[in-house]
């Protein structure tokens, strides 16, 4: 009889991602432990960014996470289906082609919106939690605008440039936040006056924001005011029309747009499952996070509701997502290993809100931040979580689409690090500064042929025979520098060198180059080969544009060298600056890097090693 335990997650939200890394590393040798991933995406979405979609600030591609990619060489097995039923009495769960067994299920299904039964709220609004539904409001914003600078009744054009959302918590400050950035640059491709355009957020509480303390709900208010934001608050919304919303105050706002943030719930599929079901359609979990139904049924994230001893169940927010899947886990480990479960305890390290790419608030751990801080702050939790996820590869993900690749200049850092320049521009400096490494190497090379143990590019300690840096350039003309024949520069003195490096040089010299007879070592000779060798080999890869990035670091490294032994010319400076110039991929221009690097790549993604440690870039 087989001892194997199958373990499935439903849904690969926070919660579930989370759940599958967690029960890997814990059961990853144990052959009796079968772990299943089903989501009908074949991608982890990070739907805390979705308001940058939304907002055009990032692509598609910035907030998903392939899946494979994730659990590549772990013991997760990840598999794209969509579940239609759950039988929870013979444990299987069901879909159109296929039937999945299961020992113990965890269920992270997420959430949906809540429209409260308002009249035409679900109708006419557009949501936003999922991938699919920040694509169709960016481009409903987009057509709008279009039809907008086309439309000739001004009642119509009024409608079609006002643009509401609807709920003021985390969710919606921050798209209305990416709708103020976006509308300068539609305005301007659609030659639209910007004072035409009207952005309104709406809350039926008297606060916007009401997670955070009323100092920072006062400052996002305030900012959103400066972005040309109308706050609307304490005012429910009662009705929503094809072109219009209605507010209990009897106002009325004509729109064609109303993005619907107000309300979250459990979602539907699984409420309608035969599970009983809590508040706001979250299944009623204990304190372990399993169903009240069965105990092998584990609830995580935005489908759980659990009520701790203020009565109110935990928010549905990523931490909630993370923690509660922590337990479910733990416990989870403890029915099969036999020992005691925990309880679920949440422990919130606090919120952050984003309004724009530009301004945050937030309240983190007891200290509250807002403006540069804040958002600096924000990226840096993500980072950490995506570290978590995707190592190295998904940071740099991340990196590229927040800060590198962002457009119009929308980051904390401006466009200071997307602004590019055509790599061609760089051929000639490169080859050029290659020609000059080139140059050195091949002069010194006959001598190093000719008598290993002549030793020229190794000065003398410092401490015995010269009393300084400069001293020594001018003693050894014929020193490692790779703009010209000896040490001193055409200005006759070598670059200073900071006392504490002379000192380090001066003691490795003393200890690895030179014998207590003041002789040199055979290290010295292996030494200065390498050193010869290596000048030949960067100046034949930057000419040839072959593995540019790694020669051009060599250059610098090379630099630094010579430039500590207090040997180096003032002309060393704009080596140094040339090959840092160099590093950001010159060899993609005429250079060999244009066919090596990809199939580089190609083959290095698809290691063990790779997709074990995530050590590669997309």
């Amino acid at each position: 009889m087989s001892n194997e335990r199958k373990i499935v997650i439903l849904g690969a939200g926070y919660g579930g991602v989370h759940a599958a890394k967690l029960l890997h590393k814990k059961f990853k040798k144990n052959d009796d432990i079968k772990i299943t991933l089903i989501d009908k995406n074949p991608f982890h979405t990070l739907m805390t960014d979705l308001h940058e979609i939304a907002g055009a600030r990032v692509e598609k591609e910035a907030v998903q996470v392939n899946l494979k990619k994730i659990f590549a060489g772990k013991k997760v097995e990840v598999i794209t289906d969509e579940i239609k039923d759950v039988d929870f009495q013979k444990q299987k769960l069901v879909s159109e082609n296929r039937v999945y067994e299961y020992d113990y299920l965890v269920i992270g299904t997420g959430a949906e919106p809540a429209f409260f039964g308002i009249p035409g709220a679900e109708e006419y609004s557009l949501t936003i939690w999922s991938l699919e539904d920040a694509l169709k409001i960016r481009e409903h914003i987009e057509n709008m605008f279009d039809k907008a600078s086309r439309e000739k009744n001004p009642k119509k054009r009024r409608e079609m440039l006002t643009f509401t959302v609807a709920g003021a918590g985390f969710t919606g400050v921050e798209v209305i936040g990416e709708l103020a950035e976006w509308r300068k640059k539609l305005c301007s491709e659609y030659s639209i006056d910007k004072d035409e355009v009207r952005l309104v957020i709406i809350e039926a509480l008297p606060n916007i924001l009401p997670m955070l303390e009323s100092d920072l709900q006062v400052k996002a208010e305030k900012q959103m005011k400066k972005m040309g934001i109308e706050v609307i608050t304490n005012t429910p919304i009662v009705e929503v029309k094809k072109d219009a919303v209605i507010l209990k105050d009897k106002t009325v706002i004509p729109t064609r747009t109303l993005i619907w943030t107000a309300g979250v719930q459990g979602n539907s599929f699984i409420a309608k499952l035969g599970l009983t079901v809590g508040k706001k359609n979250r299944i009623q979990a204990n304190k372990y996070m399993q169903s009240v139904d069965y105990a092998n049924v584990y609830l995580i994230g935005d489908n759980g509701y659990f009520e701790q001893e203020e009565k109110k169940g935990y928010p549905q927010i990523v931490e909630s997502a993370l923690q509660t899947a922590e337990t479910a886990v733990h416990n989870i480990i403890a029915d099969i290993e036999n020992t005691p479960k925990k309880p679920f305890k949440p422990n919130y390290h606090g919120f952050m809100v984003s309004i724009g790419s530009k301004y945050a608030v937030a309240n983190v751990v007891g200290m509250k931040l807002s403006g540069f801080f804040a958002m600096a702050l924000k990226h840096m939790v993500n980072l950490h979580y995506l570290f978590g996820v995707g190592g190295f590869a998904l940071c740099m993900k991340y990196l590229m689409h927040e800060f590198f690749d962002i457009k119009e200049n929308r980051s904390i850092l401006g466009g200071h690090l997307s602004n590019k320049i055509p790599i061609l521009w760089l051929v000639p400096l490169r080859i050029f500064v290659g020609y000059k490494w080139l140059e050195q190497g091949m002069h010194k090379l006959p001598k190093i042929l000719e008598d290993p143990s002549n030793i020229f590019l190794i000065p003398a300690p410092v401490k015995d025979t010269v009393s300084s840096a400069s001293q020594a350039a001018a003693d050894t003309a014929s020193s490692a520098t790779p703009a010209a024949e000896g040490a001193v520069s055409q200005w006759g003195q070598a670059l200073p060198v900071p006392g504490f490096i002379e000192n380090i040089v001066d003691w490795s010299m003393q200890t690895f180059f030179y014998t207590p007879e003041g002789g040199f070592t055979v290290l010295a000779q292996v030494f200065q080969a390498a050193m010869v060798i290596g000048e030949i080999i960067i100046g034949l890869c930057l000419i040839a544009g072959l593995f540019t990035a790694l020669a051009s670091i060599a250059s610098v490294g090379m630099g630094l060298m010579i430039w500590g032994s207090g040997m180096a010319p003032l002309e060393m400076l704009w080596y140094l600056a040339a090959g840092i110039t160099l590093i950001g991929g010159a060899g993609r221009a005429f250079g060999l890097d244009y066919c090596a690097i990809p199939i580089i790549k190609n083959w290095w993604k698809k290691t063990k090693l790779a997709n074990k440690t995530y050590l590669y870039i997309d």
